[in-house]
C-alpha cells in the first residue's frame, strides 16, 4: 500500500476529526470533554498552518495519523518554543506510524527555526511516553492532579527536546510556508 506524509491542508479537517474524537470522548488522553466538529477542525488547521506546521500520515486516501505543533505561550520571547501533538488512528496504533510522521516533522521545525519542542503527555501514557523518548525528548516535571476528567485527577508530565542550538542573537521562526519547496520535499522522504 502506497503511504505518503504531506502538510495538512483544510480538507482534511474531517478525517482529523474522527482520528481525535475517540481520544476526547474515550480515553484522558486529550484534555477535552466534547469531540470538535469538521468546521471547528477546519479553524484549528487553518491557525496551526499560519505559523507552525500540521503534518499527515496518508495511506490510499486515508489520512491514518497527524502532528502538529502550536505556540508554547503567547509572549514574543516564548517565540521559538513549541508544543507538539500526535494522533494516530486508534486501531494503527503501534505500526511505526508515529515514528514516520515525528522523523520528518522535527527535522521541518528544525528547518523553520525553532529551538525547543515541549509534549505534555497525561499520565499513564506508555505508548506516548516510549515515541517522544525516542526522538530524544527528556522528562522536565510532572503537573499532578492538573486535569479532571472521567471522575478522576489526572497528572501530566512534561518532556522537552531542544531542535537548535540556542544563539545569541536568532532569527524569528519562519512560517512553513517561506521554506524552499526542494528543502521541504527533502524533509519529508523517509
Amino acid at each position: 500500500m502506497t503511504s505518503r506524509i504531506r502538510l495538512a491542508s483544510t480538507k482534511d479537517a474531517e478525517q482529523i476529526r474522527q482520528i481525535y474524537s475517540p481520544y476526547v470522548e474515550n480515553t484522558v488522553i486529550s484534555f477535552e470533554t466534547a469531540g470538535p466538529s469538521a468546521a471547528e477542525m477546519e479553524m484549528r488547521i487553518r491557525q496551526v498552518m499560519d505559523k507552525h506546521l500540521w503534518l499527515v500520515y496518508e495511506q490510499e486516501g486515508e489520512i491514518l495519523g497527524y502532528a502538529y505543533a502550536s505556540s508554547h505561550h503567547e509572549r514574543s520571547a516564548y517565540s521559538w518554543a513549541v508544543d507538539v501533538s500526535i494522533y494516530v488512528k486508534a486501531d494503527r496504533v503501534g505500526r511505526g506510524i508515529g515514528k514516520s510522521l515525528y522523523s520528518p516533522f522535527f527535522k521541518l521545525l528544525k528547518l523553520q527555526g525553532f529551538c525547543n519542542a515541549y509534549a505534555i503527555i497525561a499520565l499513564p501514557n506508555q505508548a506516548s511516553t516510549a515515541l517522544h523518548e525516542y526522538f530524544g525528548f527528556k522528562p522536565i516535571g510532572i503537573s499532578s492532579k492538573v486535569g479532571y476528567k472521567f471522575g478522576k485527577w489526572i497528572d501530566v508530565q512534561w518532556w522537552e527536546m531542544h531542535l537548535n542550538t540556542h544563539e545569541a542573537y536568532p532569527l524569528f521562526p519562519c512560517s512553513i510556508h517561506q521554506i524552499d519547496e526542494t528543502r521541504l520535499v527533502e524533509a519529508m522522504k523517509r
